[in-house]
């Protein structure tokens, strides 16, 4: 098991999504969820037994997944030496078979058991659109490259979730030209981000560039937050469309991220270890058949590789950019989840804007 920074004994989760905010709240063995001043559940936690056994609970079925998980959510960051959590239901009984079909427990040996794996990947926890279906597979051909035709882009916030070591809320929304090109021109205009970028330029330059990733369907830029507070910028792009694709054998649903952090005060280990593990965790969600997450920084960015090799991606190979020599790096959906990387270690260290 992998070890975890920790964090505080009172945390909050599921800032997203459908629904209230929750806040989850520890006493000792007792766990309580409560949204707008309300406890929707109480439960008494074993660490020892691993188990969470249910004493009190308000409202309908949907309400208590939603509290479940987030109590689930808050123990499994709390505990990250804990592998599983047995849910004693008591005469909530007959909730088992509801909570198996939302993919929150499975049944083991009789016995509902929440996999922190499984937890992470329920997407109405972080995902503003949570409901929105699976995009139907159709296929189209575009710049001489067969792909998967893409969904229309989201609009406003797509992902938030609370950060417990920063007692913050990290959330990624959708460009808006009008209201994010002053933000964005300023950023590309610092040296310290033209040096990897090379997109310095005017307000014209920069609207063009925003439209043209705007017209694109196989990008997606997005403006990261802490709070309200602006502090990054993200392109996503799906890479069988993308100039990656050629240089390994890429699926349908393989993605990838350039970033700039743009304000030095969210520059750091701490804000690093919150905002680029969320963005892998919205891009695992988005479309649950993206298996892999690819980048190609610098092969000559020691650093940045070595930080790469931290947050859990694998270095495949080196190759040549037109503009660059670079390392193509992976990261798997399996070993993310597996493996806890939505949490820091104890080793994660600061990651430059790269691209």
């Amino acid at each position: 098991m992998k070890a975890s920074a920790g964090f505080d004994a009172t945390g909050q989760a599921f800032r997203a999504g459908a629904g209230a905010e929750m806040s989850v709240i520890r006493d000792n063995g007792v766990v309580r969820v409560i949204a707008d001043g309300e406890l929707l559940l109480s439960a008494r936690f074993d660490a020892d037994r691993g188990t969470l056994a249910l004493s009190d609970e308000v409202g309908d079925a949907r309400c208590r997944v939603r509290a479940v998980s987030a109590a689930a959510e808050a123990l499994f960051g709390w505990h990250p030496s804990l592998d599983s959590l047995t849910l004693e239901l008591g005469e909530y009984s007959a909730a088992a078979s509801s909570l198996a079909r939302d993919g929150v427990v499975v049944i083991v040996d009789g016995a509902p058991m929440i996999l922190p794996e499984m937890l992470m990947q329920r997407r109405e926890a972080w995902l503003v659109e949570a409901a929105r279906p699976a995009f139907p597979l159709s296929y189209a051909i575009s710049g001489g490259k067969r792909h998967p035709r893409r969904p229309p882009k989201p609009v406003g916030r797509v992902y938030s979730r609370f950060i417990p070591w920063l007692s913050d809320v990290v959330s990624f929304r959708a460009v808006d030209i009008e209201r994010d090109l002053a933000l964005v021109h300023r950023w590309l205009n610092d040296p310290r981000v033209d040096a990897f970028w090379n997109e310095a330029g005017d307000l014209d330059k920069h609207r063009r560039y925003l439209s043209s990733l705007e017209a694109d369907p196989h990008m997606l830029p997005l403006i990261g937050c802490f709070g309200e507070q602006p502090f990054g910028y993200f392109e996503l792009y799906w890479a069988k469309e993308n100039r990656i694709a050629p240089f390994y054998d890429v699926a349908d649903y393989d993605r990838g991220w350039h970033v700039i952090v743009g304000e030095d005060a969210f520059r750091g280990r701490g804000f690093i270890t919150a905002w680029l593990p969320s963005l892998m965790h919205y891009m695992f969600l988005d479309d649950n058949r993206t298996m892999r997450i690819v980048g190609e920084p610098a092969a000559a960015h020691l650093q940045q590789l070595r930080n790469l090799d931290r947050a859990g991606f694998a270095r495949i190979k080196n190759f040549d950019f037109p503009h660059k020599r670079a390392t193509l790096v992976m990261l798997l959906r399996e070993r993310f989840f597996a493996d806890r990387l939505w949490q820091p270690t104890a080793t994660d260290a600061t990651i430059e804007s790269q691209r």
